[in-house]
């Protein structure tokens, strides 16, 4: 059996009600929890929130609340591990012990079910792997990045500034959309950024981090583009 598990605390500051306020006309947690329920491979999407005001949205989007976030896990501070760690075992206690966990950010407005489905695929091909999860590539070569330094710039690592672009190896990042694991392996000390995971590689364009209002217009300038572009092909 497979959980999907969505954090999302009620304090956002940065973007007051981010989880909740409207992106491309829905709250954002929906495209999330959307997509979820599209891949078909979940026996139950939980949200954990210490907010009853998202707790009403997420029930009203078809997924289950079934406790509230301790308050000691909701602070700016609280990781999403420990977080995704007390929706499991509240899950083990009260419901049973599923498989495959899969922690999926509330924030993720470009997910796609498909890619939820490969997470999953590729942990389940590998049994010495305990994570997979989602990364993209970044546009240009972070070996040639440069630092500021004074009034002027450096270069971070001399070695390759003076590379071409195609001798240096393609790097990645978190896409921060979903990370799947076993269960036993989330509860266990294993690292996710770590040789344990897996890899999903998505588009570039179907990533887009919302932390702050410029992030949040830039990604909805995206989204309808991308929609509109699906729509008029």
């Amino acid at each position: 059996m497979n959980i999907a598990i969505i954090p999302a605390r009620g304090g956002s500051k940065r973007i007051p009600k981010k989880n909740i306020k409207r992106f491309a006309g829905k709250p954002l947690i929906a495209y999330s929890i959307e997509a979820a329920k599209a891949s078909g491979i979940f026996d139950k999407i939980i949200v954990t929130t210490d907010s009853q005001e998202i707790a009403n949205t997420a029930i009203e989007l078809g997924a289950e609340v079934p406790f509230t976030r301790p308050a000691k896990l909701s602070d700016d501070v609280s990781g999403t591990r420990p977080v995704t760690n007390h929706a499991i075992k509240y899950c083990i206690e009260h419901f049973y012990k599923p498989e495959y966990c899969c922690c999926i950010y509330a924030t993720a407005p470009f997910i796609e079910a498909e890619y939820l489905q490969q997470g999953l695929d590729a942990l389940q091909k590998n049994e010495d792997k305990a994570f997979a999860f989602s990364v993209t590539s970044f546009a240009f070569p972070v070996q040639r990045a440069l630092i500021q330094q004074g009034s002027g710039v450096a270069p971070m690592y001399p070695e390759n500034i003076s590379k071409r672009s195609q001798d240096l190896p393609e790097a990645y990042h978190d896409a921060g959309q979903f990370y799947w694991g076993r269960t036993d392996d989330y509860l266990s000390k294993k690292r996710i950024f770590s040789e344990h995971s897996i890899p999903i590689i998505l588009p570039r364009h179907l990533v887009q981090d919302i932390d702050t209002a410029e992030d949040w217009f830039r990604a909805e300038l995206m989204y309808k583009a991308y929609i509109q572009g699906l729509k008029s092909d």
